[in-house]
């Protein structure tokens, strides 16, 4: 009787442990195969304060849509270093991946690869002409346009500009400086145009003294503001057009006892610029929405790894305009975007 206690006891507890594995997927306990949190990555060209708060746009998306968010901040700002990322994320079974290319033209064969494996998405700057499926971002060219105008309500008789700009292989930044140049110009729009780098650029009213690129290196910037305001002596403004240039023409204006002096014009919000729209020191900045770049990243593939193709627009675009700050709606501005950081 004790043997067929045993024995009984035992089918029973194996029975039981059978029907917790067919819930659960195995002995282990993990999740079934089914069950699995997706994963899909967020890559950014470079560290920077606008990239952070893309990345609590991602964390948002996270929870609401159910996939597990990656995501990689190049330490080096080159198309090398994103490679290595996605060849890594590849080898860890990542699900889908969102990136913002550093060099479009020569990641085309990158791209094209990766979207064979996985769905691909670009956003902030995109790879036209790759396989990716769309593009999550802004008109960088009506943003140029944007800045543009900022200078003109700065400097409305006309003057002498300098541009700062991290570098010219993205898609994003080629067009943001075009338009830039064709609104002080007075140009029709035409997004296939791009003035040469070397030398100045002369209008009616408005003249480019120079384009300055610090190849994304934040030091390299500073060095550079610092070095224009003594190599271009009649420079009437300074036009930053990546997040960090218009912190560096600031502490260099400063430095140099030229706040107010230089019309500062700013691009993205990091925190010392809109500080400076309040306090009268830069004149404003055109702003993007990381936070949604982030979040409609996520979102999309998320939507993309369960096979709804739905999602991407007959255009392959998602506009997330832009929006031009002034001392008009920065503190509702800046109240909105320390909302979303949680800070």
């Amino acid at each position: 009787m004790r043997l067929f206690h045993r024995l009984f006891f035992l089918s029973l507890a194996m029975l039981m442990f059978g029907c917790r594995s067919g819930d659960g997927g195995g002995a282990t306990g993990e999740p079934s195969a089914t069950e699995v949190q997706p994963t899909v990555a967020f890559i950014t060209n470079q560290i920077a304060d606008f990239w952070k708060i893309a990345e609590v746009g991602c964390l948002d998306a996270q929870k609401d849509f159910d996939v597990k968010v990656e995501v990689r901040m190049p330490t080096e700002a080159t198309a090398v270093e994103q490679k290595r990322i996605v060849e890594d994320l590849i080898t860890a079974g990542v699900d889908g991946i969102a990136i913002s290319p550093i060099d479009a033209d020569n990641q085309q064969d990158l791209v094209n690869s990766v979207a064979k494996q996985v769905p691909l998405i670009t956003h902030d700057s995109d790879a036209p002409g790759t396989d990716r499926l769309m593009y999550i971002g802004m008109d960088n060219y009506r943003a140029g346009r944007m800045a543009g105008q900022l200078v003109k309500k700065a400097l409305p008789e006309g003057g002498k500009i300098v541009i700062f700009i991290g570098r010219l292989e993205q898609d994003n930044a080629k067009h943001r400086r075009q338009g830039t140049i064709d609104e002080l110009l007075d140009r029709p729009s035409d997004t296939s145009r791009f003035d040469p780098v070397e030398g100045v650029i002369e209008g009616e009213k408005y003249t480019i003294l120079a384009t300055l690129v610090d190849q994304g290196k934040q030091e390299v910037a500073k060095e550079k503001a610092a070095d224009a305001i003594n190599a271009y002596p009649d420079m009437n403004a300074m036009v930053g057009l990546f997040e960090y240039n218009p912190p560096a023409c600031y502490q260099a204006l400063q430095q140099a006892n030229k706040l107010g002096e230089i019309k500062l014009i700013g691009f993205d919000e990091n925190e010392l610029t809109l500080q400076a729209i309040k306090d009268g020191t830069c004149v404003g900045t055109v702003v993007q929405n990381p936070y949604e770049y982030g979040y409609q990243s996520v979102k999309i593939l998320a939507s993309l790894i369960k096979g709804d193709k739905s999602v991407i627009p007959e255009s392959k675009f998602i506009d997330i305009e832009a929006r031009m700050i002034t001392a008009d709606n920065v503190d509702e501005f800046w109240a909105d975007l320390k909302a979303k950081k949680g800070s």
